[in-house]
């Protein structure tokens, strides 16, 4: 059962160009299936429901990497911690959660709990220890001290100005995008369906989460003028081989990608390598942000599952309750 926050169903053309099977197989034994030009065909739906979570948690060290018995002992004691209609855990909780294999699971809201779990979709464990890759610590690279000294203004500001209008809110509370990429945390596991178009020229991404659509072509003309920025930056899509690679700039300053500012550097790269799975890695640079570049790799798994609308603008009493205590907080 997928998670859903708004239950308004949105329904979607799918846009599939014609496909061929053919040529490389897949890790599973599978043929990758291709469009007429040759292309691997990525079209349809895709579920980011890892469990992994995007750092390596500091208990595990330098463990890359479960046991088949450790992996198995993981999985036993999420079903058992969420199998049920206890509190849910969103996003690294529910690894974290299994991994300290307590007894039971209960939210930190200990007056109205959390979601019940039976809204909430199965996460899915794998050995890996953390989403990243590069460096091979599983850790965000350090942060530079301009980044730093970034974070402690806003994180002031935000104290000092939150609740002041619907300006000073996060994007997502006013409904504007979650952002890119959407890998780790809140990114897996929570209303984290993808459905994706293709054609011969271009990609579209749609997110569940505020259905953000990213339109990608898949060209080799030059990014917009580097003083043009968008939330979600500028995308350019070429095939290196059987991988599509996406490089994206020219991000405005407000969308701060973990604390990453307009010069964030995102280069997607997404294969197919098997009949249901498809490796989404990203290596995202920014010198003003961390010392060195980093690398992550998120698994997605294709589903019949429907793609639901998160309808965030169409009631959005968590913006209005917000502000609306915040008057009454000052009277």
């Amino acid at each position: 059962m997928q998670s859903r926050c708004k239950f308004y169903i949105c329904v979607l053309n799918f846009l599939f160009i014609p496909m061929t099977l053919g040529g490389q197989s897949t890790d599973d034994g599978s043929m990758v299936p291709r469009t007429n030009s040759g292309h691997p065909n990525f079209n349809g739906i895709w579920a980011n429901n890892s469990a992994t979570p995007l750092e390596r948690p500091a208990q595990l060290a330098n463990k890359e990497s479960f046991t088949d018995e450790e992996l198995s002992a993981l999985q036993d004691a999420a079903v058992r911690l969420f199998g049920g209609a206890g509190d849910a855990a969103f996003a690294d909780g529910v690894f974290l959660a299994a991994l300290a294999a307590t007894e039971d699971f209960t939210s930190r809201d200990s007056g109205t709990g959390n979601y019940s779990s039976v809204w909430m979709v199965d996460r899915d464990f794998d050995a890996r220890t953390s989403l990243i890759t590069s460096p091979t610590n599983g850790q965000l690279p350090t942060l530079t001290n301009a980044a730093n000294e970034r974070q402690i203004a806003a994180s002031k500001a935000y104290l000092e100005n939150n609740y002041a209008g619907p300006e000073n809110l996060p994007l997502q509370v006013r409904c504007i995008t979650y952002g890119i990429p959407r890998i780790g945390g809140l990114g897996a596991g929570y209303n984290s369906y993808y459905q994706i178009f293709q054609t011969e020229n271009h990609i579209v991404m749609l997110g569940e989460m505020i259905h953000d659509a990213r339109i990608i072509p898949i060209s080799d003309h030059p990014h917009i003028d580097q003083n043009i920025t968008q939330w979600h930056g500028d995308a350019r899509g070429h095939w290196e081989g059987d991988t599509l690679v996406v490089e994206t700039k020219n991000f405005d300053e407000k969308s701060n990608y973990l604390g990453s500012s307009n010069h964030l550097h995102l280069v997607e790269r997404f294969t197919r390598v098997g009949s249901e799975t498809l490796h989404y890695e990203i290596t995202v640079t920014d010198p003003t942000t961390w010392q060195t570049s980093w690398t992550a790799l998120a698994i997605l798994t294709g589903t019949t599952d429907a793609v639901f609308e998160y309808a965030c603008h169409e009631g959005n009493y968590g913006m209005e309750g917000i502000l609306t205590g915040a008057r009454a907080l000052e009277n």
